[in-house]
């Protein structure tokens, strides 16, 4: 099993029934955990790779309603000071 994960940024916050949607994702076999940050407005999905594709779990995200606003990184990408780009 190769466990990844995915976080996407979310337009509007999930209704009841999108949420409800988005729990039955993990009667999906490969779906192992899904998780929201209602401050950041993101979803976290986990999933198995051996079982699903990156592709698969966004059109289980979207056919259950959510609309995504975009998938964010799951690593920051450096501040400029950090990879010695001088400040102006």
């Amino acid at each position: 099993m190769t466990t990844v994960e995915i976080v996407y940024r979310y337009a509007a916050p999930p209704t009841d029934q999108v949420a409800l949607a988005l729990a039955r994702m993990r009667d999906v076999y490969g779906i192992r955990h899904l998780s929201f940050d209602h401050n950041a407005r993101s979803l976290r999905v986990e999933f198995d790779a051996t079982r699903l594709i990156a592709a698969t779990v966004t059109n289980l995200v979207r056919g259950a309603g959510l609309e995504i606003a975009a998938e964010l990184p799951l690593i920051p990408a450096p501040k400029a000071e950090q990879v010695g780009v001088p400040r102006a």
